[in-house]
């Protein structure tokens, strides 16, 4: 009986100093060991071994990036423009030993470091930089909280500012320029329409002038060829009329000449008579007359005959 006792003693302390030799670690994580209340060493994800009541597991360090959330910060910028700016740090433990021996509160330390890294960058921007250039302010602090941090052994990744948040009647005010702007804007776009509009107009009247004076001229050209063609028809036409005309009265023995004289006279008695209302004075010398047209009526009966 009694050896059953110290037998099961034995087994349970045996599984005491087992639980308290073997330790396993987590992946992506670390545990630092003391030994006599000493940093000993690091122990890496898996089995690892070590001496119970002499050493001892201080602390497990997350090594994955992780992510500190700012709350709102009053900040005042170069002009003198108070805000409330919020952030966001990510951040990843190299360095375990550092992050348990160097600070006590690492999250709290981070937080404090920010917002003093971001009051003093805001502080160098005047409203219009602050709201514009949000990537330099994010470049900025990531640069300022990772030289301050490599000695807690903790690497910065990036940093980016959530939002910026003027008073309430900057922000009236940057309605109203924003406002005023977008008008200005569509009234140069406006006014560039209407140019655009005239020129294209322009350009379309002026070729349309340009096609029309060519059809005018075109039609004037072929107008003129028309003309001249008819014209070189009736002067052919009266040639050979003429040349019947001579060979018929070289027939019948008439002089041409005269008949060609008679004609013509006649034609202008014509148009004497047919171009005034008024009395048509004959030539004194009125027989001579008669006796020219008493020739053209001979003439004419001979060409008929």
């Amino acid at each position: 009986m009694e050896g059953g006792i110290v037998l099961a003693v034995i087994i349970l302390f045996g599984l005491i100093i087992a639980a308290s030799t073997i330790k396993i670690v987590s992946q992506a994580s670390v545990k630092i060991i003391e030994r006599l209340g000493k940093y000993h060493k690091t122990a890496h994800s898996g089995l690892n071994i070590i001496v119970p009541f002499i050493d001892k597991v201080r602390a497990t360090i997350d090594l994955r990036e992780q992510v500190l959330d700012i709350m709102p910060q009053d900040v005042i910028t170069k002009d003198n423009v108070t805000m409330q700016v919020n952030c966001v740090v990510y951040f990843q433990i190299t360095d375990p030993a550092k992050t348990v021996y160097e600070i006590s509160n690492l999250r709290w330390g981070l937080e404090q470091l920010t917002q003093s890294a971001l009051r003093a960058v805001m502080g160098e921007l005047d409203l219009d930089r602050s709201l514009a250039e949000r990537e330099y302010i994010n470049t900025k602090l990531r640069t300022s909280l990772d030289a301050a941090t490599d000695k807690w052994g903790v690497k910065v990744m990036r940093v980016e500012v959530k939002d910026i948040s003027p008073p309430e009647d900057i922000q009236k005010t940057m309605e109203k320029q924003m406002t005023a702007e977008r008008n200005r804007r569509a009234t140069i776009l406006e006014a560039e329409g209407d140019k655009q509009s005239a020129i294209l107009r322009a350009e379309g009247n002026k070729q349309a002038a340009i096609v029309n004076a060519e059809g005018d001229k075109q039609a004037a050209i072929l107008e003129a060829e028309g003309i001249a063609q008819s014209r070189i028809k009736v002067a052919q036409a009266e040639k050979e009329a003429i040349s019947m005309i001579t060979a018929a009265l070289l027939e019948k023995d008439t002089d041409p000449a005269q008949y060609l004289i008679a004609v013509r006279y006649l034609e202008s008695l014509k148009e004497i008579a047919d171009n005034t209302n008024k009395l048509v004075f004959m030539p004194y010398e009125s027989s001579s007359i008669l006796s020219s047209l008493g020739g053209i009526k001979e003439l004419l009966n001979n060409i008929e005959k």
